[in-house]
């Protein structure tokens, strides 16, 4: 096969994909079980000034930084998203996310609606953004009493939280309902296979059309 009639290996510009939902619905389950069996994708690690915890793992589940750190990266534009959460501050710092999409990695977003709407206004078109539900709200409440470090009143809490999160379901381009975790795992996989095939996500598909297009008028004479 000559030169010009070998197809160039196709690679693409990786995807964001976000996953939010009220506590207890079922994210932190599913985005671990994607990132278990998906070697292709990872977890943005955030920056944040507040104090780690004694089983928190630097670079692994946070970037801990100084304030004024911090303020610096947000003043020079190397944050994506920001917010104070309880007088501390969380972002994530835009390089290394750029750089996996560059690369053609995925990465996961573990944020909230504000987040996920301030990465909206930077990077859109890279964001695949994916909102869980419970199958209802006695379901919820079911779910967040079974785990053992929440109390009646972080559940009252929760529980308020989530009717904020809820009204923002439409601000996603995918919405589960989580009454099957098996079959919303396989949704969820569904979906990002379906974001990385997207056509304008394959940087060489204008090289391999000109390559196919070539070869054909070779085979075609």
């Amino acid at each position: 096969m000559s030169s010009e009639t070998q197809v160039p290996s196709l690679s693409r510009r990786g995807v964001l994909l976000v996953i939010a939902s009220p506590s207890g619905a079922g994210k932190s389950t599913l985005s671990r079980n994607l990132l278990e069996t998906d070697k292709e994708i990872s977890l943005s690690v955030s920056v944040t000034t507040r104090e780690r915890r004694p089983s928190e793992i630097e670079g692994v589940h946070y970037n801990f930084i100084s304030r004024r750190r911090f303020e610096g990266m947000r003043e020079a534009g190397e944050l994506l998203e920001w917010a104070e959460v309880h007088g501390n501050f969380y972002g994530t710092p835009r390089e290394p996310v750029e750089k996996a999409m560059a690369e053609g990695r995925d990465v996961l977003f573990d944020i909230d609606y504000q987040g996920t709407l301030q990465l909206y206004q930077s990077l859109r078109s890279d964001i695949a953004s994916v909102f869980i539900l419970p199958p209802s709200a006695d379901e919820l409440k079911a779910r967040l009493e079974r785990r053992a470090d929440t109390g009646a009143d972080a559940i009252r809490k929760r529980l308020s939280n989530a009717r904020i999160e809820i009204t923002h379901w439409s601000d996603y381009d995918y919405v589960l309902v989580n009454d099957d975790l098996n079959a919303s795992f396989a949704t969820l996989q569904s979906i990002l296979a379906a974001e990385r095939a997207k056509r304008f996500r394959q940087d060489r598909l204008a090289p391999l059309i000109a390559t196919l297009d070539r070869g054909l008028a070779d085979l075609t004479r």
